[in-house]
C-alpha cells in the first residue's frame, strides 16, 4: 500500500516537472496589444509572428497602417509571419535566400528575442536592408538570439511593405489623404512598429525609453528617413547606420534634382501595369503587380510630401533638424565588391579614365584622381560609387550628429577572411552583418563561409559588445578591446581589421570631394546625385559660393 502511494506520488512529481518543462518551453506574456506564446530557447524568449499593425490589403491597398485591434485569448507566437510581396526568382546572388520566403499583404510582423528574466533592458530594433524591394525580418542571419542573451538586451525585428505596395504615390492616393500627400507606406510601418514596441515592449523586459533603431543598407537609409520623420520624433533614442546611402530624394508633384515627380511615376506604374485607373490596380494580384513594376524598373524610395519627410534628407541633416540623438554609423572597405551593377563601366585605358573624369570633374578633377588613381583602375572604379554612395554619407551622418551636440561614432569594416578574399569579395557589402548577430553559421548559401577561428569569433564577440553597449549607454565598449572615441574634433574612428582598432581621419580629401560635388548639384538644381560617380557623372555644375 506505502509503495503503491510513493508510485503515486513519484508520478505526480514527474507530471509536474514535465509540466513546468512545457512551460518554460512555451512561454507567456500579457502585453497591451494581447497575451503571446513563444519558444523557450537556451537564456532567450522568442515570440514570433506578432502582428503591430494592421495591414491595408485589397482595395485598401496603398493606406497607412491601422492600429491592429487587439487579440482575443493567447496568441500562439511560435512562428514567423509572411513577408510582404518582393520579385522572386533564386538566382546566383550571394544574398540569396535557399528558398523564396511565404509572403502575403498581411505582412506587418515582429519579432521578439527577450533574455529569460530581462527588466527595463535596452530595445534594439533592427529594419532590413534589401532595396526597399527585398527582405524579410525573419532571414536566418538576423537570428537575434545570441546578440540579445550576449548583450542583455531585446531585440526586435520588423516587417515593413516594400517595392511598388510600399512606396508608389499617385494623384488617386493622394487624393484620398486628409493631408493630400501618398508613398511612404514602408516608412509609415516603420513608425507604427515604434509605436508598438512604444507601447508593448515593457511587458517583455524592455525599456520604452532606451531604444535603438538599427538596419543595413536600405535599413540604414530608412533609419536616416526615420530621424528626419516628425511622426518618428520620440519613439527611439539612439540610432545605428550601417552602409547608409544619403540619396536624392523624390519630390511628390515637382523635380528639383532631376528625379521625376512621385506622383508622375504612380502614373508611369498604373501604365506599365496596364491598369485603367487605380481601383484597377487594386484589384490586381499582389504579387502579379510586384513582379511587373520591379520588372519595369520601378525604383522604391522614399517621397518628399512636406508631412511624412519635409525635406530631402541632406537638406534636414545641414538645418539640424534630424532626430537629436546619438548616432553610429560605418560602412564597408569592399561595399561594391557584391554590387558590381552599381559600378561605372571601366574604361580602355589610364588615357581614357584620367580624360573622362577632368571633362566632368573640372577643377575637381586633381583631388578625384588623387583619391581614385588611374595607376590602379579597377580598384578607382570600386571605390568610386562605394565612397560616393556609402563613405560621404557615413561621414557626413558623425559630422552633422556632431554639429548638433551629439555623440557620433564612426566605424570601416575592413575586414577580411579567406572564402571571402579569394572570391574577391574582401569586405563586402553587408558583410559585416553574421558579425554584428553572432550569425556566422546562418549566413545564406551562396554567402563566403566564415571559418570557425578565434579571430572570427573574437571579432563577432567585439561588434557585439560595441553595438549592445551602444543601445545601452550611447557609448559603444567592448571588453579587452580598445575604447571607441567620438568622432568629434579628431575625426575618430573604429577600424574593423583583424580585430578592432582605433584611428583618425578615414581617407583624407574623401569626405571633402563628395561632399563639394553634391553641394554643387544642390544649388544648380536639375541633376540628382545618386549613382552618377565618376566617368557617368554629368558635368559638374561650376562652383557656388555657398559649397567648397
Amino acid at each position: 500500500m506505502i509503495r503503491g502511494v510513493f508510485s503515486i506520488l513519484a508520478a505526480l512529481a514527474l507530471l509536474g516537472c514535465a509540466h513546468v518543462e512545457a512551460a518554460r518551453a512555451q512561454p507567456v506574456v500579457s502585453a497591451p496589444a494581447g497575451a503571446l506564446r513563444g519558444e523557450a530557447l537556451d537564456g532567450v524568449d522568442v515570440y514570433r509572428g506578432v502582428p503591430y499593425a494592421a495591414a491595408p490589403t485589397g482595395w485598401r491597398r496603398w493606406r497607412p497602417p491601422a492600429e491592429a485591434p487587439r487579440w482575443r485569448g493567447t496568441r500562439d507566437a511560435t512562428r514567423f509571419g509572411a513577408a510582404c510581396h518582393q520579385p522572386v526568382g533564386r538566382n546566383a546572388s550571394i544574398y540569396a535566400a535557399a528558398e523564396d520566403p511565404v509572403m502575403n499583404e498581411d505582412c506587418l510582423f515582429l519579432n521578439v528575442w527577450t533574455p529569460q528574466g530581462a527588466r527595463n533592458a535596452p530595445v534594439f530594433v533592427w529594419i532590413h536592408g534589401g532595396a526597399l524591394t527585398g527582405g524579410a525580418s525573419h532571414e536566418a542571419m538576423y537570428d537575434s538570439a545570441r546578440l540579445a542573451v550576449s548583450q542583455g538586451m531585446v531585440v526586435v525585428s520588423i516587417n515593413y511593405r516594400l517595392g511598388v505596395l510600399g512606396y508608389m504615390a499617385h494623384p488617386e492616393l493622394s487624393a484620398e489623404s486628409r493631408q493630400n500627400v501618398s508613398g511612404n507606406y514602408g516608412l509609415l510601418d516603420q513608425i507604427a512598429a515604434l509605436k508598438w514596441v512604444e507601447a508593448n515592449i515593457a511587458a517583455f523586459g524592455g525599456d520604452p525609453e532606451k531604444v535603438t533603431i538599427a538596419g543595413e543598407s536600405a535599413g540604414a537609409l530608412s533609419v536616416m528617413y526615420l530621424m528626419a520623420a516628425p511622426q518618428a520624433r520620440g519613439l527611439f533614442d539612439r540610432a545605428i547606420a550601417q552602409s547608409a546611402y544619403m540619396i536624392s530624394t523624390s519630390e511628390l508633384r515637382s523635380s528639383r534634382y532631376g528625379d521625376p515627380p512621385a506622383e508622375g511615376v504612380g502614373y508611369w506604374v498604373q501604365g506599365v501595369v496596364a491598369a485603367e485607373n487605380l481601383a484597377a490596380m487594386r484589384a490586381m494580384d499582389p504579387q502579379a503587380l510586384t513582379m511587373a513594376a520591379a520588372q519595369a524598373g520601378f525604383t522604391p524610395r522614399g517621397t518628399i510630401d512636406g508631412y511624412v519627410l519635409p525635406e530631402e534628407l541632406v537638406t534636414i541633416f545641414d538645418r539640424g533638424e534630424q532626430a537629436p540623438v546619438p548616432l553610429l554609423a560605418g560602412f564597408n572597405a569592399g561595399e561594391i565588391r557584391s554590387l558590381r551593377s552599381l559600378a561605372p563601366p571601366a574604361p580602355a585605358d589610364a588615357a581614357t579614365y584620367e580624360r573622362e573624369i577632368r571633362a566632368r570633374y573640372g577643377e575637381l578633377a586633381e583631388a578625384f584622381l588623387a583619391l581614385y588613381p588611374s595607376s590602379d583602375l579597377p580598384g578607382s572604379v570600386l571605390a568610386t560609387p562605394r565612397d560616393g554612395l556609402y563613405g560621404w554619407t557615413a561621414e557626413r551622418l558623425a559630422r552633422r550628429q556632431t554639429r548638433i551636440g551629439q555623440d557620433a561614432f564612426l566605424y570601416y569594416f575592413d575586414h577580411g577572411y579567406p572564402a571571402a578574399d579569394e572570391a574577391d569579395l574582401h569586405a563586402f557589402h553587408a558583410s559585416e552583418l553574421p558579425y554584428v548577430f553572432g550569425t556566422a553559421d546562418r549566413t545564406p548559401p551562396r554567402w563566403p563561409a566564415i571559418p570557425d577561428t578565434p579571430v572570427e569569433r573574437g571579432l563577432s564577440a567585439a561588434m557585439m559588445a560595441y553595438w549592445g553597449s551602444f543601445a545601452r549607454d550611447g557609448a559603444p565598449k567592448a571588453p579587452g578591446q580598445p575604447d571607441w572615441p567620438a568622432y568629434g574634433n579628431t575625426q575618430s574612428y573604429m577600424a574593423f581589421e583583424q580585430g578592432p582598432v582605433v584611428r583618425e581621419r578615414l581617407m583624407p580629401g574623401m569626405y571633402e570631394l563628395h561632399e563639394a560635388v553634391v553641394c554643387r548639384r544642390r544649388v544648380a538644381g536639375g541633376v540628382p546625385w545618386t549613382f552618377n560617380f565618376g566617368v557617368v557623372s554629368p558635368p559638374l555644375p561650376p562652383s557656388a559660393p555657398a559649397c567648397p
